[in-house]
């Protein structure tokens, strides 16, 4: 397996909740680190936290379409964008190449040959690719490596269990933003269950917050699953 800092990091925007998350479990295989997003807002929330290696956009989406979205980002940002679409029409896909997309895939699609595509682009725009200034968040008087994934506090490592590496890097890489116990959980090396993923944030917290009873980095958003809020 690639090592995690090797591993490009993707941003799949789609308003298809079920192929969000068979392209997210999809791509992990494949060796990517993968984020999602409902919409354009919710997109630019991830895009202000993290640099990315390549955008997936549905260009079909309520409210700003992938289009827009494609086009505004364009003003301030050159991460490659993939476009998928359920219009295959030329006009349909030059659309979209004016926008800025560098390139497109109709739905539906085969997902090797979306791999395939995606590592084309990633290959092409190598030289340019986008680093991440600082890959460490603060939790009070403790610090998160998210590509070492490592926790310590001062020069003091703590020892982190595999399954809590995993989840708290998973959240790390999502500030503010809450992932619901069965997005986590798809995204755990051991497949976790709902259950089990209550049990690594139990010693999660143990380990990160003053007082586990009332955390203040580690926070559970009822009905929906757990956020990271770093300083």
């Amino acid at each position: 397996m690639t090592p995690a800092e090797e591993k490009p990091h993707v941003l799949v925007v789609d308003d298809d909740r079920r192929l969000r998350e068979l392209l997210r479990k999809y791509l992990v295989e494949q060796g990517f680190l993968v984020t999602a997003a409902g919409d354009a807002g919710e997109a630019r929330e991830r895009l202000a936290s993290f640099a990315f290696d390549l955008l997936i956009v549905d260009v079909m989406m309520p409210g700003e379409s992938g289009l827009e979205f494609t086009a505004d980002l364009r003003r301030s940002s050159r991460v490659p964008i993939l476009l998928l679409t359920a219009k295959g029409e030329p006009e349909d896909r030059i659309s979209g190449l004016e926008r800025g997309a560098d390139d497109y895939l109709a739905k539906p699609f085969e997902p090797r040959e979306l791999v395939l595509r995606m590592r084309t682009i990633l290959r092409r725009v190598a030289p340019d690719a986008p680093v991440l200034p600082s890959t460490e968040i603060r939790l009070g008087p403790l610090t998160f490596d998210i590509e070492r994934r490592t926790l310590r506090r001062g020069n003091d490592e703590i020892r982190l269990t595999t399954a809590e590496s995993d989840l708290l890097t998973l959240l790390a890489r999502n500030p503010n933003v809450a992932l619901s116990r069965d997005e986590l959980g798809q995204q755990a090396d051991d497949n976790g269950s709902s259950r089990t993923v209550d049990v690594q944030m139990t010693r999660l917290r143990r380990k990160i917050e003053s007082d586990p009873r009332f955390p203040r980095y580690l926070q559970t958003v009822r009905g929906r699953g757990y956020v990271l809020r770093p300083d």
